[in-house]
């Protein structure tokens, strides 16, 4: 679609307008943000348009619409994603062996497991068996419980993170703050790392990382600039 607009403003609600005329969600929702910073930063992508919009540049405004959309009304099933997610958490799984990498694991994936005891009193059980296994229900639980805090925005953006790094406990740690987001793409990189260590990088593989670690890098400001 070519720009049809030259001004891009923020309404009294914090919504984005185009030459006055109020931004609707993909549902016709007014496109109104929970705060004023992510607001600017949503007007800013669409300010930053060329002569042709690039929808792939403008990974806030998906993801507001995501909330608006779909969080808003699909709560629930989305929580209820989120908790799936840690039912089989990425860092839940470990190696048996090389001893090395079993080392790298324990080193840089025990303190999340004793971080969600301590900070969700959600006791998660590790497992060196590729077999699904059940988390014990109080985890889950624990976990269901700190998504009721976040509003819909924030539930968007975790869900995302989740979904990137295929581990909800990373993404409730970037929530309470108690990771930042390089850290916590590392750790969702381990045994990623671990391989291209031993056997190099495939040309395609970290083309889909970076953009992958776009995507991620503005979930995680989507995530901040979300608190109300």
């Amino acid at each position: 679609m070519r720009r049809f607009y030259k001004s891009v403003s923020l309404t009294g609600g914090l919504g984005i307008a185009l030459d006055g005329r109020e931004v609707k969600t993909p549902k016709k929702s007014a496109l109104a943000l929970p705060t004023r910073a992510l607001a600017e930063a949503v007007a800013a992508e669409w300010k930053g348009q060329g002569d042709k919009l690039d929808p792939a540049s403008m990974p806030l405004t998906r993801l507001a619409n995501t909330a608006l959309d779909r969080v808003a009304v699909e709560r629930p099933r989305i929580a209820a994603e989120i908790v799936d997610y840690a039912g089989s958490d990425l860092v839940c799984y470990r190696a048996d062996r090389p001893p090395d990498l079993v080392g790298r694991q324990e080193a840089q994936w025990n303190p999340v497991i004793d971080w969600a005891l301590a900070m969700l009193d959600a006791p998660f059980a590790t497992v060196t068996v590729l077999a699904h296994r059940p988390q014990p229900p109080e985890a889950l639980r624990a976990v269901a419980v700190s998504l009721e805090a976040l509003n819909d925005f924030e539930l968007a953006a975790l869900h995302n993170l989740t979904t990137l790094t295929g581990s909800a406990l990373l993404a409730l740690m970037l929530a309470r703050r108690a990771i930042a987001p390089e850290p916590a793409w590392a750790l969702a990189h381990v045994d990623e790392d671990y391989q291209i260590e031993y056997w190099g990088e495939d040309g395609e593989a970290k083309d889909r990382r970076a953009r992958r670690h776009v995507e991620f890098s503005a979930g995680c400001r989507f995530l901040e600039m979300s608190r109300t």
